[in-house]
C-alpha cells in the first residue's frame, strides 16, 4: 500500500485559474494533486465535474476531494449526490476545519466568486490540516451516510 496522499481537484468554467493556483499550493503540502480539469475557458456544467471529482474519492482511487465553481454551491451538491461521500462548501478556515473534524468530509467545494486566492489557500490548508475526531461525531457522520440507504 502506498503512503501516497491523493486529492483529486475538477472545478467548471467559473474557477479553472482558482483550481490550478490551489493544485499547486496543494502539492507543496506533500498530496499529488490528481487535476481533472477543464482546462479551456469555454462554458462547462458543474454537474459533471462534481460528480467525477467525486466517483475518483468515492472508488477510493483519490482519499479526498476539492471542487469549485462560482458559488461552490451546484459542484457540492452534484458531488454530494455520489455514494459515499461527504462534501461540504466552505468561505472560512473554521468551517472547513469543523466538516474534516466533526463530519468526516472527504471533499470541500469552494465558490471561485466569493473567495479570493488568499482565502482560499487559508481554507484548504485548514481542510487540509483537520483530522477526523471519531467518537459522538462518528455516531453521527454514521447517521447521515444511512441516509444513503
Amino acid at each position: 500500500m502506498s503512503d501516497t496522499k491523493r486529492l483529486v481537484m475538477s472545478s467548471d468554467h467559473a474557477a479553472i485559474e482558482l483550481r490550478q493556483a490551489l493544485a499547486a499550493h496543494i502539492a507543496t503540502l506533500g498530496w499529488e494533486v490528481v487535476d481533472i480539469g477543464p482546462t479551456t475557458p469555454e462554458s462547462t456544467h458543474y454537474p459533471d465535474h462534481g460528480a467525477a471529482a467525486a466517483q475518483r474519492v468515492a472508488s477510493g482511487d483519490c482519499q479526498l476531494g476539492i471542487i469549485l465553481c462560482g458559488t461552490g454551491q451546484g459542484i457540492m451538491m452534484a458531488a454530494n449526490k455520489v455514494k459515499g461521500i461527504r462534501c461540504g462548501v466552505c468561505s472560512d478556515a473554521f468551517s472547513a476545519r469543523m466538516i474534516r473534524a466533526h463530519n468526516n468530509a472527504n471533499m470541500l467545494s469552494l465558490g471561485a466568486r466569493v473567495v479570493g486566492e488568499g482565502l482560499a489557500m487559508d481554507i484548504v490548508e485548514a481542510y487540509l490540516g483537520a483530522e477526523f475526531e471519531g467518537g459522538r461525531h462518528g455516531t453521527r457522520v454514521d447517521m447521515i451516510m444511512a441516509l444513503e440507504g
